[in-house]
């Protein structure tokens, strides 16, 4: 996921959160490589959510975090950054670097689908 004006360590957080949907912060400790400790951890979530990247609800003694944008949401913002940032917020040059990364990789299969998905953007005027 895209930096979206995270620290390296926070971005590690988010990371956990949206693969795990909504976590407590031992949860979280769990999911992390070489994880800090719990108070660093919860300081790092409070951040978080003074920032407007997550929100909790109690559930008995403990604080269950949640992201407050959806993956779906999150991953067109940090798409939409990277265009901005690398590819002059061009489609086509994000499209052909990709391309060209993964070209030993991609299927023939994968190759269609994506013509097919080219195809329709097309008849629907995107």
């Amino acid at each position: 996921m895209a930096n979206e004006g995270w620290s390296r360590r926070e971005g590690q957080i988010m990371e956990a959160i949206y693969r795990l949907g909504e976590a407590s912060v031992s949860e979280v400790r769990e999911a992390l490589d070489d994880p800090p400790g719990y108070s660093a951890v919860r300081a790092l979530m409070r951040i978080l959510e003074e920032k407007g990247h997550l929100t909790h609800r109690q559930e008995g003694p403990r604080y269950v975090y949640a992201p407050v944008r959806s993956v779906d949401e999150a991953k067109t913002s940090a798409l939409r950054k990277i265009l901005d940032t690398f590819f002059e917020g061009s489609t086509e040059r994000a499209m052909a670097a990709l391309i060209d990364l993964s070209s030993a990789e991609t299927s023939p299969e994968e190759l269609d689908r994506l013509a097919e998905m080219i195809r329709e953007a097309r008849e629907e005027g995107r």
